[in-house]
């Protein structure tokens, strides 16, 4: 379970470019966040592992939207380094950390933190996870045209044998067919394979 509380504020949100810096030391979790800020639309991400090394790189010389925080840094604890941050320029913060107590959230809010997220160390990566694009190995204009008669079959439901018996063609030669298909298409999921390849125009 994640709880979260928000401070609200006058202050608009943040441009739908912004820059942000990350401050977690875990490499994971540093990567993690930064790329769901990217995807959120960061048009630079600054990272740092520690509260010594933001202290240093937070005195970015341009726009400072927001800071994204991990509690529990072993240098130092976060409140004073957020103050710091706030100071240099930094206009919104949020907290991710395992303490759930109000005495923590009230010093958090009283630091000037916008967003206190509340969430169990295992699921902190969890977080900010990026979804990550499927790599992509070819195009559907690649197909040859047996496999986009195959791939025709497929979307009307049929399965390999049907497809075989359409094409006299034997189970496994469609099945030799359908894994070139999905290599080319960067997945093996049949409705995917259907649904990139009537975007082109190969299916209808």
């Amino acid at each position: 379970m994640v709880a979260v509380v928000e401070r609200h504020s006058a202050l608009p949100l943040p441009r739908a470019r912004f820059t942000a810096l990350v401050v977690a030391e875990s490499p994971q979790r540093r990567q993690a966040l930064a790329g769901r800020l990217r995807i959120l639309g960061a048009r630079e991400v600054i990272e740092a592992a520690s509260g010594a090394e933001a202290r240093v790189r937070g005195y970015y010389d341009g726009p400072r939207d927001l800071v994204v925080i991990e509690g529990g840094l072993s240098d130092g604890p976060a409140l004073p380094l957020l103050a710091d941050l706030r100071a240099s320029g930094w206009k919104r913060v949020v907290l991710l950390t395992v303490r759930d107590d109000p005495y923590a959230v009230r010093a958090a809010l009283g630091a000037g933190i916008r967003c206190y997220v509340v969430t169990p160390d295992e699921e902190l990566p969890a977080v900010a996870t990026a979804p990550r694009p499927r790599p992509r190995t070819g195009a559907p204009d690649e197909l040859s045209a047996r496999e986009v008669e195959v791939i025709q079959l497929v979307s009307e439901g049929r399965s390999n044998k049907d497809i075989g018996d359409s094409l006299g063609l034997s189970a496994l030669t469609v099945k030799s067919h359908l894994a070139r298909i999905a290599r080319k298409l960067g997945t093996g999921d049949r409705a995917e394979m259907v649904a990139i390849s009537m975007r082109s125009g190969l299916v209808r």
